[in-house]
């Protein structure tokens, strides 16, 4: 039986639901990920404990950002295995989450397991970020992207901020070394209309995890050469 008191302790901490609907939820989508990931590639993370801090209160740490509770319309881009977008739209079930991806495989088991688990507020789109991202019913649609994609700053910057409207904020979840990957990007950042407002402790310390959340705001309209061509902004990131 996996032990779930760490994460009703950091729902309750978070002033978030902690039912048992709710920890049912995240247990199921849990388990089903395990299971799949014995056919699929989803994760590399197998031990229930861990996975419940490393996947679940990792993607929840926003939650009580005024940044994350003013949003209504959040899109996360490069999803992965569905995180931070499944915990966060469990929590969240009054806001809309668009999880993105360019493996279709991955996105079709996300679906059938938020079905199993009675997640319905969770659209998935198979679809590379600098091709979605020319699309006038995504571009600057979206009040907050939130994303634990694994990319340098400058590069996860190109990918996400097209997507935010004026006004908006991008979350990306980032390791220990934040404060360095945001002076690296700090002109990438310019040139795509993003403005660190403030790099926050993930809180996670007593779960021996160091992460940071930076959190970006969109001051200008991104420029709409930006993102670059499918695979430009990974090969040659902007400087």
């Amino acid at each position: 039986m996996v032990d779930m008191n760490p994460l009703k302790k950091a729902l309750e901490s978070m002033n978030l639901e902690c039912s048992d609907v709710i920890l049912e939820k995240f247990n199921s989508y849990m388990l089903g990920v395990l299971d799949w990931n014995e056919k699929v590639n989803l994760t590399t993370i197998t031990d229930p404990q861990e996975f419940v801090v490393k996947h679940f209160i990792d993607s929840i740490i926003c939650t009580d950002y005024p940044e994350y509770e003013d949003a209504g319309k959040i899109i996360d881009v490069g999803t992965g295995a569905g995180f931070p977008g499944v915990p966060l739209a469990i929590v969240s079930p009054e806001k809309e989450f668009i999880l993105m991806d360019s493996l279709n495989k991955r996105l079709k088991i996300i679906d059938e397991l938020c079905r199993e688990a009675g997640i319905a507020n969770v659209t998935t789109i198979h679809a590379r970020a600098e091709e979605l991202a020319k699309n006038k019913a995504h571009r600057e649609q979206y009040d907050l992207c939130a994303s634990r994609a694994v990319a340098n700053m400058a590069v996860l910057a190109e990918y996400c901020l097209p997507f935010i409207k004026l006004g908006g904020f991008l979350l990306a979840y980032k390791g220990p070394d934040a404060e360095n990957e945001v002076i690296d990007a700090a002109h990438a950042l310019s040139l795509l209309g993003g403005h660190v407002e403030e790099i926050r402790d993930g809180n996670l310390k007593e779960f021996g995890i160091d992460h940071k959340v930076v959190v970006i705001k969109k001051v200008k309209n991104t420029p709409s050469k930006f993102p670059r061509k499918a695979g430009t902004p990974a090969k040659e990131p902007l400087k």
